[in-house]
């Protein structure tokens, strides 16, 4: 939240994640931080949803059936 409240208008962040947007609030925990913190990443953010397979797993030498998940 730190980092957030730091940056918020200030400079640009880049946020990476795994987890969809929408999960967010219940992995964070508290409703309160969690709003503060995406208000302020989505208030001005460009949202790029990547899709297709992990570039880990396209790459990687292992088969298909060697991959955990």
């Amino acid at each position: 939240m730190e980092l957030m409240d730091d940056r918020h208008g200030n400079a640009s962040t880049i946020m990476l994640s795994q987890l969809p947007t929408e999960q967010w609030h219940q992995s964070i925990g508290d409703n309160t931080i969690a709003d503060a913190i995406l208000d302020r990443l989505m208030h001005n953010a460009h949202r790029l949803k990547l899709k297709g397979e992990s570039m880990r797993k396209t790459r990687s030498s292992l088969t298909d059936g060697e991959h955990l998940g």
